[in-house]
């Protein structure tokens, strides 16, 4: 190690969409900035194994769809095929994209960067090994945020290959389409390689130890996910424990138990997607005023851990594990280091999205927790089926729902599933920001034809007055509106 280390105001420990985020933006008050990566190029899990490489394959699933089927748009094809190598080629080039449009902006922001592991070594210190046998730098930094994201957690009992029984992390590589696979967990990733493997040809099992799939969605949306995954033949089973699995030849057997009842399946892979955990092994906490509560960084509002001059963010704090939230801790973190006037983040306005076949995205409160939270809840919900857009596009599953305060018309969550629904939550969340009413929702003018209708649709639905679906005079009071059936369908706008 140098007798006289480098010196820095900032050094960041992991180049997520949390870490280079925050280098970035240190970077940018005028920190003297370093950030730390043991991998070969910046973007952590969510540009290399996450988010990016999924979405790629989410996207090549719903081409393959639309091609099949064409024809009903009157729109010919032949020989729709899945090439499986040219898609892997594609969701790669995507990511070394974005991978080197990171390089990119941590270079012009004039952000250093040194490739290793890096380590808290006390008083100030950083250690950084760089893994090819080099000898530790040591480095010094006035501040450290720590930003080492997070890991594939497994299951207890069952012992991944890589090759049958595999993570999320194998599922991106498959180099065959597996005529079955069964999935451990009907949480975010769990479903949304589901929805990949069921469109490329797999015979897809979810399997879901709590009682519905996508457990912390709202239960309306839960429930309309199953049902459409049922329509395309992916089979669910929840409340299912696993006590087993156990690799043969030619199948992976898996018994679960599903509350009396005994479960015994097979196939080609299991995908094993029971969620992720932080990574804070080996990074220095030990010895240090950094607490952790079941592995994870306890933090406060503004990002700092008990060891004078540490933050951590993303992952490894107990926050949504999200990379939009990783994103803006980052910069919450080094704003406070400049000594700017921030606030802590509000998580009951933080969006989530899922991108199966259909999407799902939701903010604020469910239902079932504003009403556990005392508010007098009154409910909007407005099918995807009753819109003209939607039946231009071929996709009327779904709906929109508002949850409101009833007595000052408070906004305090929305929960879509549907068309591109992931790009429309953008507007819920202006709205929760804005502390945005449902009138207030209703009176904005939603262009026509447009999913983004369904808004306003269903703000209107909220106060009882909804005009492209038939609802009763107790809409008002949260019953269930029923779209008009007729006989070419659910009618909607002209």
């Amino acid at each position: 190690m140098a007798d006289e280390p480098t010196q820095y105001e900032i050094a960041v420990i992991g180049s997520g969409p949390g870490g280079y985020v925050a280098a970035i933006r240190a970077a940018q008050l005028g920190f003297k900035t370093l950030l730390i990566e043991k991998e070969p190029q910046p973007g952590g899990t969510c540009l290399h194994c996450g988010c990016i490489p999924t979405k790629a394959m989410l996207h090549a699933a719903e081409i393959l769809e639309e091609a099949r089927a064409a024809s009903r748009f009157g729109v010919m094809t032949s020989e729709v095929r899945l090439d499986l190598p040219a898609m892997h080629r594609y969701k790669d080039s995507v990511v070394q994209k974005n991978a080197k449009g990171v390089e990119f902006l941590l270079k012009k922001n004039g952000v250093e960067t040194l490739r290793g592991f890096g380590r808290l070594a006390g008083g100030g210190m950083v250690d950084i090994m760089p893994g090819n046998g080099a000898a530790a730098r040591r480095i010094a930094a006035r501040h450290v945020v720590l930003a080492t994201g997070s890991e594939v957690r497994g299951l207890p009992g069952v012992e991944i290959d890589g090759r049958a029984i595999i993570t999320s992390d194998e599922a991106l590589h498959l180099q065959g389409v597996p005529a079955s696979m069964i999935v451990l967990g009907a949480g975010a990733v769990g479903v949304e390689f589901a929805s990949i493997y069921s469109r490329f040809g797999s015979r897809v099992t979810l399997l879901e130890m709590l009682p519905r799939v996508l457990p912390l969605e709202d239960e309306e949306v839960s429930s309309e996910l199953e049902r459409v995954f049922r329509k395309r033949d992916i089979t669910i089973h929840t409340g299912a424990r696993v006590e087993k699995v156990v690799r043969r030849d030619t199948a992976v057997e898996v018994k679960a138990r599903q509350g009396e009842k005994a479960l015994a399946l097979s196939a080609e892979v299991v995908l094993v997607a029971v969620g992720r955990k932080p990574r804070t092994e080996g990074i220095g906490l030990e010895g240090t005023g950094v607490d952790l509560d079941k592995g994870f960084v306890k933090v406060d509002g503004m990002m700092r851990t008990g060891e004078p001059g540490v933050y951590a963010i993303g992952d490894i704090v107990p926050t949504p594990p999200l990379a939009h939230v990783a994103s803006h801790e980052g910069i919450l973190a080094v704003e406070h280091i400049k000594g700017l006037p921030v606030h802590p983040i509000d998580y009951d306005q933080i969006p989530a999205c899922t991108y199966c076949q259909p999407e799902v995205a939701s903010i604020g409160l469910t239902e079932a927790e504003a009403r556990r939270r005392g508010y007098e809840v009154r409910i909007g919900k407005f099918p995807f089926a009753a819109l003209g857009k939607a039946a231009i596009l071929g996709a009327s599953e779904g709906f929109t729902k508002i949850v409101s305060e009833a007595r000052y018309d408070q906004i305090l969550g929305v929960h879509m599933i549907g068309p591109h629904v992931t790009d429309l939550i953008s507007e819920a969340v202006a709205a929760l920001r804005l502390e945005g009413t449902v009138e207030e929702l209703f009176h904005a003018i939603h262009p026509h034809p447009t999913l983004s209708e369904v808004m306003g649709e269903a703000a209107m639905a909220s106060h009882g007055r909804p005009i492209h679906i038939f609802a009763e005079a107790a809409r008002a009071a949260g019953r269930r509106a029923e779209a008009v059936e007729g006989a070419g369908g659910t009618k909607g706008p002209p």
